[in-house]
């Protein structure tokens, strides 16, 4: 008996999640004395992502969920399984689980009633098979508390790293490809999720257009499906406005590095991964002051209010014409974000899983 590590999100895009999943991974397998004794459970369709992976044996032509709800939990039987990704197999005793908000009861309008429904099943259950409940902030502690009605002692937070940047090499090359010039664009990272705030966000560069030869950078989303309706909303026309699309870690590292700013006024987070990158690669940064990004920045960000179009923009025409501002933001935002390390994350989780033996 020991412990697995559930890597169904080898088998997945890389998002925030799985990107808190990988990196714990991959510092607690640093930790450990042999690869054996912290396998990664993976299906059949998993990207080789460096890690010490233990595949499956059971049901190997399974992917997924079948593959989760199936193979895993056989192949898992003798072991405490660690997910990381917010699901995992229903029936698993010896079960650890990381939930990473509860944004399926907090904002269900943000996603399919389908999606609503099979995700609020999943967490009912969830909660009474796995031992311990693992998040990423006491914003969602207490969310998981509130809606799952779970004892705190049971919610055990795990907070994110964000030194993987240390890793990632900048490709400047972006910015000649997008014409860009230094302290003369932001960043705006997300996807379409109407939690972004990303139509409120574009709204308000339509305020700005006495700022000559500024742009705005959006990665991560495509113009053609940025509102549900299909329609373009204020300024998502606008030539100053780049839809960057997918970026790699490298093309993001370096628009990260030559930004006036990075603006997310997220409506809702359990976290907020993409500040913390900004700010290590030394970006300033414009935050909402909504759910967990108060508690995530501190006080190295400059807050606006997500719901008024006009603090959006009157936030990011400081950070844009104030050389000073930047420049302060910046420095507290470098010694800020270099607090939060992933052999500190996974020292944590560590911690947690001997004291379950």
């Amino acid at each position: 008996m020991g412990f697995a590590i559930n890597g169904k999100f080898a088998s997945q895009r890389i998002t925030g999640v799985q990107r808190v999943a990988y990196e714990l991974t991959r510092a607690m397998q640093s930790r450990a004395a042999s690869p054996a004794e912290l396998p990664v459970l993976v299906p059949s369709n998993a990207t080789d992502l460096g890690l010490a992976a233990r595949p499956t044996h059971i049901g190997r032509g399974l992917t997924g969920n079948l593959w989760e709800q199936i193979s895993l939990p056989l192949e898992a039987r003798r072991d405490t399984l660690i997910s990381l990704c917010n699901t995992g197999p229903l029936f698993k005793r010896r079960h650890m689980l990381m939930i990473h908000d509860m944004a399926v009861y907090d904002v269900p309008h943000g996603f399919s009633r389908k999606f609503v429904m099979w995700y609020r099943l999943r967490f009912s259950l969830l909660r009474s098979q796995a031992n311990t409940i693992l998040t990423v902030s006491g914003f969602s502690r207490n969310r998981i508390c509130h809606h799952l009605g779970v004892d705190e002692s049971r919610v055990l937070v795990v907070r994110p790293g964000a030194d993987h940047m240390d890793r990632v090499t900048s490709e400047p090359s972006i910015l000649e490809k997008l014409a860009l010039s230094k302290d003369k664009y932001c960043v705006l990272v997300g996807s379409l999720d109407p939690r972004k705030n990303l139509r409120r966000v574009l709204a308000a560069t339509e305020l700005l257009k006495d700022l000559k030869d500024f742009k705005f950078v959006i990665a991560g989303a495509a113009n053609a499906r940025v509102f549900a309706s299909g329609e373009s909303g204020p300024g998502a026309d606008s030539d100053r406005v780049i839809w960057a699309g997918f970026v790699t870690d490298g093309e993001l590292k370096a628009l990260y590095g030559s930004a006036a700013c990075l603006v997310f006024a997220s409506l809702y987070e359990g976290y907020g991964l993409p500040p913390l990158e900004a700010m290590y690669c030394g970006c300033p940064v414009i935050v909402s002051s909504e759910a967990s990004l108060p508690e995530v920045c501190g006080d190295a960000a400059m807050y606006c209010d997500a719901g008024s179009i006009d603090d959006i923009a009157a936030k990011i025409r400081v950070m844009a014409t104030q050389e000073d501002v930047r420049m302060k933001h910046r420095r507290a935002g470098l010694e800020h974000a270099r607090q939060f390390k992933w052999d500190g994350a996974a020292t944590r989780l560590l911690e947690i899983m001997q004291a379950a033996r």
